[in-house]
């Protein structure tokens, strides 16, 4: 069994986490954090928990989670590189669901997140937690970057076309959307019920954080600089990230539907709809997968791609199992298999 910890266990995502690792037959929750929390039982926050979990938050001390095998970060970016050092000499496998680790500049961190990076010295040694592009090295990883959302639904439904160098002279635009649950737990007029329904707009169309984190992986592919915009939208919907993205000057006698089919025809969570059927957000509700399509309209030079998942779960928690997973040597897809909720 391995043993396991969570670091900010009262956000979306913490929940998640605690979801999924409650039910996975390889895994023990020891630990579960909340400066807010401590001291009152897990399950009286989540009662959905109720059955399957009898902990009570406790304070972030590396003392108590360096007894686990592995340790999942859920907290606000800044926290986990804190903390990190010290459990990666215990021997403890870390995984971060926030951002301290997935840019590997420290100048270009510091530039994004607006704040000195406390270990700069260890954003070398962490691995981009995207098991279709990074699985080998996650297997022997002590400390895998977890994907943001936003990036796992972009840069899988850009990956065949840079991987193959038919995108290498194109203009890569990603338009996405997701719901609020994106946000956070925390409290913010953007997202209250009265501001985010029956509404929708861009946001931070200027600068971004995934977008150094995106332009980073699809440029380690090839080692070229890629032409690349990205604008996020906000839906006023609980889960779900819909990326449509577009890919221009085409060679036009490439076979997209089956590049695309044979890249991703042994990954168990990504799955290329067949011509005409469109992915959309609920067919991957609470799931770990990414749906694609793939198309190019009018038989044109432009590809349009098409790519949704859970923001919770492939864009956060899932995905982090997923890497847990690898990392011990567990069976891929154990805890992950369950299909997405429909309606």
């Amino acid at each position: 069994m391995v043993s396991v910890g969570i670091v900010g266990g009262t956000g979306y995502t913490g929940v998640e986490l605690l979801r999924i690792l409650v039910m996975h037959p390889n895994v023990e929750v020891k630990v579960v954090t909340s400066r807010g929390e401590a001291g009152n039982k897990v399950s009286c926050l989540y009662p959905s928990l109720l059955a399957n979990i009898d902990l009570v938050f406790t304070k972030p001390e590396v003392t108590s989670l360096k007894k686990c095998d592995c340790v999942f970060f859920a907290a606000p970016n800044g926290t986990a590189m804190l903390m990190v050092p010290e459990l990666l000499k215990a021997g403890v496998k870390v995984i971060d669901l926030a951002a301290d680790f997935r840019i590997k500049n420290p100048a270009s961190w510091e530039h994004w997140y607006q704040q000195p990076h406390t270990c700069p010295e260890i954003l070398q040694t962490a691995v981009y937690g995207l098991p279709e592009l990074h699985r080998e090295e996650i297997k022997k990883a002590q400390l895998v970057a977890n994907p943001g959302c936003y990036p796992t639904a972009v840069i899988l439904g850009f990956l065949p076309l840079i991987e193959s160098g038919i995108a290498k002279e194109a203009q890569l635009i990603a338009d996405t959307k997701s719901g609020v649950s994106g946000a956070g737990r925390a409290a913010n007029v953007s997202t209250l019920f009265s501001e985010a329904g029956e509404n929708f707009k861009a946001y931070n169309v200027n600068a971004h954080r995934h977008w150094p984190e995106i332009k980073q992986e699809l440029e380690l592919m090839h080692a070229y600089d890629v032409n690349f915009v990205f604008t996020p939208h906000l839906v006023p919907m609980v889960r779900g990230i819909f990326a449509t993205l577009y890919v221009t000057k085409l060679e036009v006698s490439t076979d997209l539907a089956n590049l695309y089919k044979q890249r991703y025809k042994d990954e168990a969570f990504v799955r290329v709809l067949d011509e005409g059927v469109l992915p959309e957000t609920k067919f991957v509700r609470a799931s770990n997968q990414c749906m694609l399509s793939v198309s190019r309209p009018y038989d044109g030079d432009t590809a349009v791609v098409l790519s949704v998942i859970d923001n919770l779960v492939k864009g956060a928690a899932g995905q982090a199992v997923q890497n847990m997973n690898l990392m011990f040597n567990i069976e891929e897809t154990t805890g992950l298999a369950n299909p997405g909720l429909f309606p």
